[in-house]
């Protein structure tokens, strides 16, 4: 099976997510937590990652993080391997502890960073209908909102930027914006299982990359060029001279677009 491909640049934008191997657990305790978000202030300090959300779970995690290096998979390798192994220690275990390679969505900082700072937060009220992110102790949105200290290795200042220059009326506007988050679905502009933005920027990041062996069909297909888009680009190509139907072809477009791609 086809590997998902790690698409890693300088000032990458990427929403994390790690799962528990059979959808078990993969923090047990409030201890385990501690842990991993110490684990987890290591890697952003080592590799100078900037996180921007996070939300922890029974069974699984998300990370919203920036990395002004091209190290995505190096980090993720040393947090899931140190909490898996120090995990294990703590409770007497052994194997794995998460489901299989991490997932990266690449996200556009324009379109979806702010609306997947909320969805992360949004979490457990999502899976417990009796939480609430104000409540939730283990994810970004205290510290964000104002009602917590702010992590070591978190950073809300984008955050709150978007939403004024005086912090505290930031964090009361930030704090409505997050209440009123319940129906939005961001991954339904997910394309190609990796990439969260527009068609310009799936095109840009996914070029170059058709060469790469064992990519999903579906990564593939995400960055090819929509049909008006192929034909704008055949009529400007061809516009020097006349073509057969400039002088009128009785052929059909769909016949004149399969001999246009011989």
């Amino acid at each position: 099976m086809a590997r998902p491909l790690r698409l890693e640049f300088p000032g990458a934008i990427y929403h994390l997510t790690g799962r528990g191997n059979a959808r078990q657990k993969v923090f047990f305790t409030d201890a385990d937590r501690e842990l991993f978000l110490s684990t987890l202030t290591g890697v952003v300090n080592r590799y100078h990652w900037i996180c921007r959300a996070y939300c922890l779970m029974a069974n699984h995690y998300h990370l919203l993080v920036e990395t002004p290096k091209a190290n995505l998979s190096i980090g993720m390798r040393q947090l899931n391997g140190i909490y898996t192994q120090s995990f294990n220690r703590r409770h007497n275990r052994v194997g794995h502890l998460f489901q299989g390679r991490f997932k990266a969505i690449l996200v556009e900082r324009d379109s979806h960073l702010l609306e997947l700072c909320r969805y992360i937060v949004l979490n457990p009220a999502r899976v417990k209908s009796s939480a609430k992110a104000s409540t939730w102790k283990w994810s970004s949105y205290r510290a964000t909102a104002g009602l917590a200290s702010v992590p070591e290795f978190l950073h809300t200042d984008w955050i709150l930027e978007q939403f004024g220059k005086s912090r505290s009326r930031a964090q009361q506007q930030y704090r409505e914006f997050v209440r009123d988050g319940m129906a939005s679905r961001p991954w339904d502009d997910l394309k190609g299982q990796i990439y969260l933005g527009s068609e310009a920027f799936i095109e840009k990041h996914a070029s170059g990359k058709k060469d790469v062996k064992e990519i999903p069909r579906a990564q593939l297909r995400a960055a090819t060029p929509r049909c008006s888009g192929y034909l704008q680009r055949v009529a400007k190509r061809r516009s020097p001279r006349r073509t057969r139907m400039d002088i009128g072809s009785t052929r059909s477009p769909r016949t004149w677009m399969s001999t246009t791609r011989r």
